[in-house]
């Protein structure tokens, strides 16, 4: 009880730290492929490619590519080992000095569960962030180089109502909205302000049957830089999923 008490302590200290700071209200977009591909009854195979742009559609702002294995402990519980890799460019009104890579292993697991027609999910994820640095070398000229590493944990809570039918069958309209906390650990996230950002998403998808889906929506990035300046991404969101039963 005392450690959740700290952590709302510091989580609050570093809103109230950061609110005097420079915020900047930029437009982005992020244009997504997944899918979840099954083994066999208990394993699958996640992937995902993450288009980001900044400036809507006109400047590159990040590229992601993830992969995963699940495990189904149960229906309702999964366990997930993965590897991310991300190009990071510099891009919006607080550019990074140049161009930069991350590499970042993650174990993660989820909780589902359903109250009435709400489908309910809790996502749990660990990292471990090896970022690289980026600097101006001797000639003051921008390069990366070498890496540093740090942990931070997420959660997300995601809610989906299905609209024209009861459950998520085929041809379904339905609404997502999901919040996501991320938060350093270790050396070098600052203990004062281990809050590094929130994401709040709203979507409207269709699932078009058990292999594709799509989804349309809004998402609101807050997002603390190193210096302690705010970023708020205001980003349209695309994304579609397909996903392959090698079992068959």
């Amino acid at each position: 009880m005392m450690k959740i008490k700290l952590l709302i302590l510091f989580l609050t200290c570093s809103l109230i730290g950061t609110s005097q700071k420079q915020v900047d209200d930029q437009f982005n977009s992020w244009w997504t492929y997944s899918g979840t591909h099954k083994i066999t009854n208990k394993f699958s195979v996640s992937t995902l490619y993450s288009w980001r742009r900044s400036d809507f559609v006109k400047n590159w702002q990040q590229s992601l590519l993830r992969t995963g294995l699940n495990f189904k402990v149960t229906d309702n519980f999964t366990i997930t080992p993965g590897y991310d890799w991300l190009v990071n460019f510099p891009y919006g009104k607080q550019p990074a000095l140049t161009q930069s890579y991350e590499h970042r292993p993650y174990e993660q697991f989820t909780i589902k569960n359903k109250i009435g027609r709400f489908y309910i999910k809790h996502r749990y994820r660990i990292e471990q962030r090896f970022l690289q640095k980026t600097g101006l070398n001797s000639n003051n000229e921008k390069e990366s180089y070498g890496y540093k590493f740090r942990n931070r944990i997420r959660y997300r809570l995601t809610f989906t109502l299905p609209i024209n039918h009861k459950t998520l069958d085929n041809k379904t309209l339905f609404l997502s909205v999901y919040n996501e906390v991320f938060i350093n650990l270790g050396k070098g996230a600052g203990i004062a302000k281990p809050f590094n950002q929130n994401w709040f998403n709203t979507s409207l998808g269709y699932k078009v049957n058990n292999q594709i889906s799509v989804k349309l929506g809004y998402q609101n990035q807050y997002l603390i830089k190193g210096n302690g300046n705010i970023e708020r991404n205001h980003t349209f969101m695309f994304g579609i999923s397909y996903n392959f039963d090698f079992r068959k």
